[in-house]
């Protein structure tokens, strides 16, 4: 009951709290931009998705508003998990945490229908995260489970779903425990991925999505801790601030960044230009962020809506499906819807 008056406060399972998808973006202008979120949207369900896909899409449908949408693809992603708990999953997947990004959106369809699987669904998730993931010595997740890597994509995957769950200690761990192994001080940017085996940086970059992933899954946490988490939200709170100027130090004059965003030789990346200008509306809306961002977020999503092709595919981000290339993704759809009901919100008084 306790958890459950928790996520009815976040306005999980409330109808009231909820957009509904038709009224979501009324009085845009139609010069391009519902338009674009109608083919935005048609072009991500489209995709084929793994994991942490389903789970970042079925976020934007349940942030836009589309209530039965986000049933389906909570029960698609119990249908696909696996005996010791993860979601989502299409494949024999090595994945730790990606299947925590389905979540929220299994948290909401158990409060919408009442569905006991749904709700042992997520128990057993959470069961695995608290008790069966690997992690490092000082129990921080590690994002798969073949190696001993921490990535940064987790902190996205992972906090969320934890702090929605009640384990509000536990994701605030999480998050330190990921600042601690990728952050850089001098850049305020935070590398790919460290591997905990050999002691060293899997991956140095200064991943452009990867640091989106960070801003986007700590600005959710923000809004799940409660008030008795007030100091571990502050702190929190400056971790994404001081991400988002460690970015923003790099931002092109097309509002873009370059996928590795301190190596201007790396391609030029749409996707965190999404995530960061998500993460600022939502700042700015919940009054934890300076309106002194709102000029350099709307940059970025003019440039993003200037990537929307003919057939609604979101062009340029890191694409799928090894990401290492410029290209389409699901996340690219997702993350565009995420930050487009985030921009109008903001814009309601």
């Amino acid at each position: 009951m306790k958890r459950r008056n928790f996520l009815l406060s976040l306005g999980i399972g409330s109808g009231a709290a909820l957009l509904t998808p038709e009224s979501a973006f009324a009085g845009t202008s139609k010069k391009g931009k519902t338009g674009s979120i109608r083919k935005v949207k048609k072009a991500m369900l489209s995709i084929q998705r793994m994991a942490w896909e389903q789970g970042t899409a079925a976020q934007a449908l349940l942030e836009m508003g589309d209530s039965e949408l986000v049933i389906l693809f909570a029960k698609e992603a119990v249908l696909r998990s696996v005996k010791d708990g993860r979601l989502a999953l299409v494949d024999s997947s090595n994945a730790v945490t990606d299947p925590a990004s389905n979540g929220e959106a299994l948290l909401f369809a158990y409060m919408q229908t009442g569905e006991e699987f749904l709700k042992k669904a997520s128990d057993t998730m959470l069961d695995y995260l608290l008790n069966h993931a690997p992690k490092t010595s000082d129990g921080i997740l590690f994002h798969i489970n073949n190696q001993p890597q921490v990535w940064i994509d987790a902190m996205y995957m992972a906090p969320p779903f934890l702090a929605l769950a009640g384990s509000f200690d536990e994701a605030v761990k999480q998050i330190n425990g990921f600042r601690k192994y990728l952050w850089n001080e001098e850049k305020k940017m935070f590398s790919h991925i460290w591997d905990e085996g050999k002691k060293s940086f899997g991956r140095k970059d200064f991943w452009g999505v990867g640091n989106g992933w960070a801003a986007a899954g700590m600005t959710r946490v923000i809004k799940a801790l409660p008030e008795e988490h007030k100091e571990s939200r502050n702190k929190i709170i400056g971790y994404v601030k001081e991400v988002l100027d460690g970015c923003l130090a790099y931002q092109r004059e097309d509002g873009l960044f370059h996928n590795v965003v301190d190596d201007p030789s790396s391609f030029v990346e749409t996707n965190l230009a999404q995530m960061l200008s998500y993460t600022i509306f939502r700042g700015i809306k919940a009054g934890w962020l300076d309106k002194s961002y709102l000029t350099r977020a709307e940059k970025m999503r003019n440039a993003a809506h200037s990537k929307v092709d003919k057939y609604g595919l979101v062009q340029g981000v890191c694409g799928s499906p090894e990401f290492n290339h410029s290209g389409t993704a699901c996340e690219g759809q997702a993350f565009f819807l995420l930050m487009e009901v985030a921009y109008k919100e903001l814009q309601k008084k």
